[in-house]
């Protein structure tokens, strides 16, 4: 047995909370941290830990996701015997139906997983901001000889639907469950990536599949842990699921935050996206730029405070921006105001407009929109 592993990626996840800014894309290729997208994070993460076999499997809305990662050559992906796999949402040759869950949507790609050298499998959401050495993960997952490794992290539960372990002294998970109200109190909680010795996984998938079991954490994960040879892994640094726009939002602005980005960005493993060949931002003599994170190609001629701008923005004369999120090719005309807002791609802000949410709900202003 290799102790090489491939990975399997869900490009799709939780659109219907994150409303507008799902409309046109996955929430794989959802802009982030100024000039990234989530996905970025997983094939980076997957790539500097050596896997360079990578099947993503998408649902909807992915032409843009297919324009991010082309060929996935800015991850040095694009090879002859390995790299990135993309395969379509349909569930069954015969049919036409998009899978339903993650145990149908596996069994469409067992093919690939069975004909892959490698014998263990990394499987992921692409809803994760996070910079994680699955190398050594696996090397842990080996050694203790488990069945799975959940990747997890201490975090306040703060959208429904995540999956908290209970685990032992020795790190074995005793119990699982999904929460369904957010709280306050914080909990171990599942990222949702799991690394599985790849016999077994195609082992559980082909039975739960014939049994007509849909979701892969309930139906599978759940059931395994009397075995007692699931274990939980904890990252002690950054790391960030996406899942409504109040997280994207919140984890985003957090971002912000020095100590975040070193975790993100600085830990000798690069975070690599698309490059796009952009002019430096540009500030004018009223620029005023304080606490922001300001991608290349922008011209600023007004206030931006506590805000992340992506590239190509134009903030005008007057304008103030504070405590918000504007995607490329955003400009908020002269005198134009907006506070805890998030602007998708290419939104025009008129002149001497306000716009203004709160921390707890921002306004989304939906791809193309002139205000």
């Amino acid at each position: 047995m290799n102790k090489k592993m491939l990975a399997i990626l869900f490009a799709s996840g939780n659109e219907s909370k994150l409303n507008e800014l799902t409309l046109h894309r996955t929430t794989a290729s959802l802009p982030f941290a100024g000039r990234y997208r989530l996905i970025d994070f997983a094939l980076s993460s997957l790539v500097n830990s050596g896997i360079t076999r990578i099947g993503i499997i998408t649902r909807n809305n992915y032409s843009s996701l297919m324009d991010h990662i082309r060929m996935g050559r800015d991850w040095d992906l694009n090879r002859k015997n390995s790299g990135i796999a993309v395969f379509p949402p349909f569930g069954l040759n015969t049919s036409r139906d998009v899978y339903k869950g993650k145990i149908e949507a596996l069994y469409t790609v067992l093919d690939f997983l069975e004909k892959a050298p490698e014998d263990y499998v990394c499987v992921s959401n692409c809803n994760i901001a996070s910079n994680i050495d699955l190398e050594s993960i696996l090397d842990e997952h080996i050694a203790r000889g488990a069945d799975v490794t959940m990747l997890c992290h201490k975090a306040n539960v703060t959208s429904s639907k995540r999956v908290i372990i209970t685990k032992n002294d020795n790190d074995c998970v005793t119990d699982l469950c999904q929460v369904e109200i957010p709280s306050t109190e914080e909990k171990l909680v599942s990222l949702n990536i799991y690394i599985i010795r790849k016999s077994l996984l195609t082992s559980w998938i082909e039975q739960a599949y014939a049994r007509g079991y849909v979701d892969f954490e309930k139906d599978i994960l759940f059931r395994e842990v009397e075995n007692g040879k699931i274990y939980a892994k904890e990252i002690m640094s950054y790391a960030a699921i996406v899942d409504d726009v109040k997280t994207y939002f919140n984890e985003s602005m957090k971002v912000l935050k020095e100590d975040v980005r070193n975790e993100l960005f600085e830990t000798g493993r690069k975070v690599y996206t698309k490059v796009k060949d952009s002019v430096p931002t540009i500030y004018g003599e009223n620029a005023n730029v304080s606490g922001s994170l300001i991608a290349d190609g922008c011209v600023i001629n007004g206030t931006v405070e506590n805000s992340i701008l992506f590239r190509d923005v134009r903030i005008e004369e007057g304008a103030v921006v504070k405590n918000s999120i504007i995607m490329e090719h955003g400009v908020v005309m002269k005198n134009g105001q907006i506070s805890y807002t998030i602007t998708d791609k290419s939104v025009v802000i008129g002149a001497g407009r306000q716009i203004s949410g709160s921390e707890d709900y921002p306004i989304v202003i939906v791809k193309n929109k002139k205000v």
